[in-house]
């Protein structure tokens, strides 16, 4: 039998967090897999921590075509309608950034997409079938929120209103009745209960945005939780089988959306899953940084760009984030990207020895342990710790055709994305973008270094060292990867 065949028998279990256990995915249209992920809100540049459910994401899409399934996988850009308070109170972020800025609204929306969109590319992370803009659905918006008004809405001062006691089983999602869930959710003057959210906020009197529209409610600009659900259904459909975000977003947002799902669908309670709009409610744990740098409102921020400053290639940070399982939380520190990139530098200097190979068929006895242990671990709710560990006991297997062995880690590393056959050791080398030197006068005074030590000049040596380690070059004598050097 076929190892294809072999590893489509392994059924692919995922947590649904709706349900809170393990589900074997069985999609709602046979032979595809619709995934919807929540995506940023373009007032800022994306943190390290806001990145880490694109990757999951990509990782969660990767593993559905491994699967052998038609990938349709939608991103939302929201460019209007998210306030400073997730719980429906405080500014719309976009606006608030404007104004401190002085600036034209929709210049800002273009510049944080295109920077979110600049690191999605550095993190090897596959676009989606659509990027669906949030302004560009606002009659969908409308006309979704005309349909569901007359039986689950309201009207008051400050907009129109979801009543969350017209649905079966609001905050499941949250666990809001047997947990915390509801703890954060402020009243907002008008507002019947505490949970009810806007569906369409007015423009105050005597105030104009630069982003608002006419509605049956006033003049304003949709709701948050609004954008979701209507892209949703439009490129979608429901129910769609997989809706993707960050943990932050199951206590508050989607259990919003998924209540406007049952409202637009007219359906019931969510002991059926597919009532929620979605088979699946997937959400990565939080990355946490001890600092306090995580945050947006600390001003400077854990951003990639950071990273990529201070030298390290972005994919060392997808390793750091493979490393660990989606629904783990994850901390963030310097020794563990050291300890990630070291990781990657071994895995890209064993794949380097492949360079001439040309892949043939995978499907050489050898690499069949490695083959299923990885598939197994992918089945397994996403399991990269264990799957990387099968991606580097395949690059062990000794004495094989190395065409074998090239076409089964383009086939692992079709899932893990690490662009493994297009990195070379040099490309990871930590290279400060600061560095007061080039590698061509770097390479000079290092060889002029190796002949001093050679001649055992070691006053020499050591000035050069010396001099290097002043303008930012920090020598790795003892590097057991073969490194000579890194710039601090």
């Amino acid at each position: 039998m076929c190892m294809a065949m072999r590893m489509s028998e392994v059924p692919l279990k995922l947590f649904n967090s709706l349900t809170r256990s393990l589900e074997t995915f069985e999609p709602v249209h046979a032979g595809e897999a619709r995934v919807y992920s929540c995506g940023p809100t373009v007032y800022n540049y994306p943190h390290i921590g806001n990145m880490r459910a694109y990757v999951f994401a990509d990782i969660l899409g990767r593993t559905l075509s491994w699967k052998g399934y038609a990938l349709k996988h939608v991103i939302n850009i929201t460019d209007v309608g998210h306030l400073t308070d997730d719980a429906d109170d405080g500014e719309d972020k976009l606006e608030k950034m404007a104004a401190e800025k002085a600036q034209d609204i929709w210049q800002i929306a273009k510049h944080y997409t295109e920077a979110y969109w600049d690191d999605i590319k550095a993190l090897n992370i596959r676009e989606p079938a659509h990027w669906s803009v949030a302004t560009d659905y606002i009659e969908e918006m409308l006309d979704f929120a005309k349909s569901i008004a007359d039986k689950h809405c309201y009207e008051c001062e400050t907009g129109l209103y979801f009543d969350t006691t017209t649905i079966d089983d609001y905050g499941r999602l949250a666990r809001a009745v047997t947990e915390d869930g509801e703890g954060r959710i402020d009243t907002v003057e008008g507002k019947r209960n505490a949970a009810d959210f806007a569906i369409w906020r007015k423009t105050p009197a005597g105030e104009k945005r630069q982003m608002e529209w006419d509605s049956p409610w006033g003049k304003g600009a949709p709701g948050w939780h609004l954008e979701c659900s209507v892209m949703g259904e439009k490129l979608l459909g429901f129910p769609f089988d997989i809706h993707t975000g960050g943990i932050d977003h199951r206590e508050i947002h989607h259990p919003n959306e998924i209540a406007q799902n049952q409202a637009f669908c007219g359906c019931g309670g969510l002991s059926e899953a597919t009532n929620s709009g979605a088979r699946f409610w997937m959400h990565n744990n939080f990355l946490v940084e001890r600092s306090g740098k995580m945050s947006k409102s600390s001003g400077e921020f854990l951003r990639l760009q950071l990273l990529l400053d201070k030298g390290y290639h972005p994919l060392a940070y997808r390793m750091m984030c493979l490393q660990a399982h989606y629904r783990s939380e994850l901390e963030f520190s310097w020794d563990g990207l050291n300890a990630a990139l070291t990781r990657l530098k071994r895995v890209v200097m064993a794949v380097e020895r492949l360079a001439d190979a040309v892949a043939s068929d995978p499907s050489h006895q050898k690499f069949a342990p490695m083959l299923e242990k990885f598939d197994a671990a992918l089945a397994d709710d996403l399991n990269t710790p264990i799957a990387l560990t099968a991606l580097e006991e395949a690059l062990a297997v000794k004495k094989v055709d190395a065409n074998v062995k090239r076409a089964v880690i383009e086939k692992m590393d079709a899932v893990l994305g690490l662009n493994l056959f297009g990195l070379s050791r040099t490309d990871l080398r930590i290279r400060p973008t600061a560095a007061q030197m080039s590698e061509a006068e770097i390479a000079d005074a290092m060889e002029r270094r190796k002949a001093a030590r050679a001649e055992k000049d070691f006053g020499t040596s050591d000035a050069i060292r010396d001099d290097l380690a002043a303008k930012g070059v920090e020598l790795m004598d003892g590097d057991p990867l073969g490194w000579d050097w890194k710039l601090a």
